[in-house]
């Protein structure tokens, strides 16, 4: 309850700051971050609406007794016979939002959910979160980095377990499900295992199938899990006997990409100065129309969320943001290399959250 207060005290005070009169929230990753849970989401009508001087929650009251269990906010209820119309506009005068001229809208919610909101504040302007509460998601307290820490670290066991288990033969889909049992066996939920052998290394996101693991493949391994609430996200390579040709130096420009984004690192740089560095790194050695994406995104509620390292990204870096840097390269036909960290921003640079080193795990296979 305690960190509600706090975050919901710092949501205020931004929107003094910036201006805007009220913040109006849809089940998703802000109110979950506002408020530790959030409810059953669905066409229903379901806002949380806050302003300086109040809040509370548009509630279906299907979802009232689920939801009185996280929360003691106000609910106005409707049920499905009556309609939203009347607990809206309860809430909007319960918590002095009648009259709000700019109005910040949760980008993540139902369409429906903000246009039935602003129809109801004629000549309203509305912005999205960027600068409210999106802003103070980027920066993670200490309970959110041990958390992240401890994903991390499971994602590091994952990963090892992947290397052992690797052999020709298997497919890319008994690679992934070994991934998926070591996370299952500590509790936590997969999210994403990209297994990407030979050729199909070659697409970042390739669909993990039925391929089968041969020797001298180059294989991407991109694995994410949610452990307590915390989302992880690692990407490292290995190889199932001999590199294919070239492999070592593609390896090598794409380790020094990482190594450079992580040298320029700091608060008070702007996010594209990270992909600058990643970026510039792998085009000064000739492969710049091969890095196919971004250098990096944020992590913490969920697991692509801002700040985005992005060649266009103005966001000011600041102490305590946790984002990915995973340069790579991406060669038709023949394999794909990335290498992904998690990153901690500190005072002085940035520390990583895994401990696993981003060297080829070789996998030696008989002749």
């Amino acid at each position: 309850m305690a960190q509600v207060t706090e975050r919901l005290a710092a949501l205020r005070a931004s929107l003094r700051e910036t201006g805007n009169d009220m913040i109006a929230l849809g089940p998703g990753p802000h109110m979950h971050w506002l408020l530790g849970f959030e409810p059953h989401g669905d066409e229903r009508l379901l806002l949380l609406l806050i302003t300086e001087t109040g809040i509370g929650f548009v509630m279906p009251a299907l979802e009232a007794d689920s939801a009185s269990q996280h929360s003691d906010l106000p609910m106005h209820l409707w049920s499905d016979a009556e309609g939203p119309d009347k607990a809206l506009t309860q809430t909007l005068e319960a918590v002095g939002g009648t009259a709000a001229k700019q109005v910040v809208i949760d980008e993540g919610m139902r369409a429906d959910f903000a246009l039935t909101l602003l129809d109801r504040l004629p000549g309203a302007a509305h912005v999205f979160t960027e600068s409210t509460i999106g802003r103070l998601r980027m920066k993670k307290d200490a309970a959110e980095l041990a958390a992240l820490k401890e994903s991390a670290a499971l994602d590091d066991r994952a990963m090892q377990a992947a290397f052992a288990a690797l052999k020709p033969g298997m497919t890319e889909d008994d690679l992934a499900q070994v991934i998926r049992d070591t996370f299952a066996e500590a509790g936590a939920g997969p999210l994403f295992t990209i297994v990407g052998a030979g050729g199909n290394g070659a697409f970042p996101h390739h669909q993990t199938g039925k391929t089968v693991l041969q020797r001298g493949d180059a294989i991407v391994i991109d694995i994410g899990a949610r452990l307590n609430g915390a989302p992880s996200d690692i990407t490292r390579m290995a190889v199932l006997g001999e590199p294919p040709e070239g492999y070592d130096e593609i390896h090598a420009i794409v380790e020094g990409a990482v190594q450079a984004a992580m040298a320029v690192a700091r608060p008070g740089i702007r996010a594209h100065e990270i992909d600058d560095a990643a970026r510039g790194h792998i085009a000064a050695a000739g492969y710049g129309e091969y890095f196919l994406h971004r250098t990096g995104h944020g992590l913490g509620v969920e697991v692509h969320e801002p700040p985005y390292m992005t060649a266009s990204s103005q966001t000011v870096l600041e102490e305590g943001m946790v984002f990915s840097i995973e340069p790579g390269i991406y060669l038709p036909d023949r394999f794909g290399l990335r290498l992904e960290d998690i990153v901690y921003l500190t005072a002085d640079g940035c520390e990583r959250l895994s401990e696993l080193s981003r060297d080829v795990a070789v996998v030696e296979v008989a002749q």
